[in-house]
């Protein structure tokens, strides 16, 4: 399925703003299952310097800055892309989840190595012991991996309420733990955080989600949204993507822009800015099928 992906940032300061330095996460990845035709970033006012570089992750970065007064900065990011679905066996069929840890520290192939960091605490996963425990029912004594993550998700799903008025990204994993609420960002943070806690490699993954409207009814513009879910490394497959706030494994209507090890690896955009005073923020994300 081919996707094109439109995502407006802009800011309006209530002041003008002198000097700014921005690093964005906007253009999608490459991978096995996700081509990126192409990938464009228009942004006003233009800069004085402008650069793309690939993070230690595999992302696409891009930094750029203004070194002129205005008083608003408008980033626009247009990328078209090719996804596809990934092929997996039957869940059962999967090795048992000690033998995924055990493989992670025994192994000397270049994917077990490089993915050992995914089994480390990182500044806003932590690995909290609730999550671990809560981890642990689904990963009991020799259970197929697959199935158990497909089992997690599946439990988060069902048990946590989604609730985009409780939490913001600096919420501790502690804290949505305890009163099992929060949005995609704090359930991939919790499951994360959970796995790793068992020994296991799983990474944040962020992007966009392909949103249809209800039958007979058109497609609101800027109604797509910004995701994230969470995704666990299976020795003989790699990377294995979960969606926890959809209870679902990613298909063609996810789209990846950056993984890393938590939300601030991968920040669609982020900087300093001098001068401005206080700020509004519009953000708009629309993700449309391209015919042929």
């Amino acid at each position: 399925m081919k996707l094109r992906i439109s995502h407006l940032t802009r800011y309006d300061y209530a002041e003008p703003v002198s000097l700014c330095h921005n690093i964005v996460h906007l253009k999608p990845r490459q991978s096995e299952r996700q081509r990126c035709l192409s990938s464009s970033l228009r942004i006003d006012p233009g800069p004085a310097v402008n650069r793309e570089h690939e993070d230690f992750f595999g992302n696409r970065v891009n930094y750029f800055s203004i070194q002129q007064a205005h008083d608003a900065l408008e980033v626009t990011a247009v990328s078209e892309v090719e996804v596809g679905l990934q092929d997996l066996p039957e869940p059962a069929a999967t090795p048992a989840w000690e033998v995924a840890r055990d493989c992670l520290h025994q192994h000397r192939k270049p994917r077990m190595n490089a993915s050992r960091i995914f089994t480390l605490a990182s500044p806003l996963v932590p690995l909290n012991v609730a999550a671990r425990d809560y981890a642990a029912g689904s990963f009991t004594r020799g259970r197929p991996i697959l199935e158990a993550g497909i089992d997690l998700m599946g439990r988060i799903f069902r048990e946590f309420a989604y609730d985009p008025h409780f939490t913001s990204i600096a919420t501790p994993v502690a804290e949505v733990m305890a009163h099992r609420r929060g949005v995609c960002q704090d359930f991939a943070h919790l499951a994360i955080s959970g796995l790793r806690g068992l020994g296991l490699a799983a990474r944040y993954v962020s992007g966009y989600l392909e949103t249809l409207p209800p039958p007979g009814q058109a497609k609101l513009q800027g109604s797509d949204a910004s995701h994230a879910w969470f995704a666990i490394m299976i020795p003989d497959l790699g990377w294995v993507d979960f969606d926890p706030t959809n209870d679902l494994i990613p298909g063609e209507q996810h789209i990846t822009t950056a993984v890393g090890r938590d939300y601030q690896d991968v920040t669609p955009m982020h900087g300093i800015f001098y001068g401005g005073g206080g700020h509004e923020l519009t953000v708009a994300v629309d993700v449309n099928r391209v015919e042929g």
